[in-house]
């Protein structure tokens, strides 16, 4: 058997991206499709509210919204990004997320190989 990268998703079948996690009342949920260096691939599903507070990370992070709206906040910038727009979140600058409504996205971290 042949070892897979990907996980958490069917092969060889055609999905909606957005339905492979649901909403969940105050929470924020997430499936991890890929993870190590030098990617990772997480889809999140974030109620009203619900926010990931400032951090910084090692990778440039990229996310692309899949339903909703959100508040991201890059250094001291905030950002409203909707379905169907992404924005890049530089690594080692801090950022944040928040759910003004409930939003989905697919986050992509890139990392340095050295």
């Amino acid at each position: 058997m042949d070892k897979h990268f990907i996980k958490n998703i069917d092969f060889s079948k055609v999905i909606e991206m957005d339905s492979l996690v649901e909403y969940q009342e105050g929470r924020v949920v997430s499936r991890t499709l890929a993870q190590g260096k030098p990617l990772s691939v997480t889809l999140f599903a974030f109620d009203q509210g619900e926010e990931i507070s400032s951090h910084s990370a090692s990778g440039d992070a990229m996310v692309y919204i899949l339903d909703g709206e959100a508040e991201v906040t890059i250094g001291e910038e905030k950002f409203t990004v909707k379905k169907g727009e992404t924005i890049v979140m530089p690594a080692h600058i801090p950022h944040a997320l928040l759910a003004k409504e409930r939003f989905k996205m697919l986050l992509t971290v890139v990392f340095s190989l050295s």
